[in-house]
């Protein structure tokens, strides 16, 4: 395990593990899932203690949302729109949070901590419509407590093999990116060449 975020984490503790959440969450690329998964390892070994780590993970997953939150409540969406595209928050990406609202309303700032990249696009999204902070906390503290519930628990269980099943799940990842992109390709292929053909005809 040689990743420096990582190693960050296991020096400096719970402090470490709250600022990486906070700068992932606001969306820097940073492993949230897995340093949550990290951190219960090193519960399992003693280094940490469970409520703690609980309560530093919540903590730093709310204060990132609501960073996010004050972004988009601040400064609204004509700021993001025309400098969003420099730190990675395009229109295509808002449109996507959107989705998410329009599909699980409210409760899209709960769910959307499971999708990496939509977390604080729907914390942003949020902000931008107006919600109060009260609003905002009541749909994102639940979601941040499952969250960090989920993936502290899942590194306690898996201990010091967490490293071995998240090198595995992201071998799988790049494989079926892989497969969905040459899949994608060939039925774009084959819709130019259905449309070619009927124009022949």
């Amino acid at each position: 395990m040689q990743d420096p975020v990582f190693q960050f984490v296991s020096q400096y503790g719970y402090v470490g593990l709250f600022g990486s959440l906070v700068l992932g969450i606001v969306g820097l690329p940073l492993p949230d899932e897995w340093l949550l998964t990290f951190a219960g390892s090193l519960i399992s070994q003693g280094r940490m203690q469970f409520v703690a780590t609980v309560l530093v993970g919540v903590l730093g997953s709310i204060s990132g949302m609501s960073l996010s939150y004050y972004v988009g409540h601040r400064f609204g969406l004509p700021l993001l729109e025309k400098y969003g595209g420099k730190i990675g928050i395009t229109p295509s990406k808002l449109g996507k949070a959107e989705g998410w609202f329009a599909r699980f309303g409210k409760f899209a700032v709960t769910f959307g901590y499971f999708v990496p990249g939509v977390r604080h696009l729907t914390a942003l999204t949020a902000g931008i419509g107006k919600w109060s902070y009260r609003t905002f906390l009541a749909y994102a503290v639940p979601g941040g407590l499952i969250w960090v519930l989920t993936f502290i628990g899942a590194g306690v269980y898996l201990q010091e093999h967490w490293w071995m099943v998240a090198k595995t799940l992201h071998h799988y990842w790049r494989v079926g990116l892989l497969t969905g992109l040459i899949g994608l390709g060939l039925w774009w292929v084959g819709k130019r060449y259905l449309a070619k053909s009927k124009t022949a005809e």
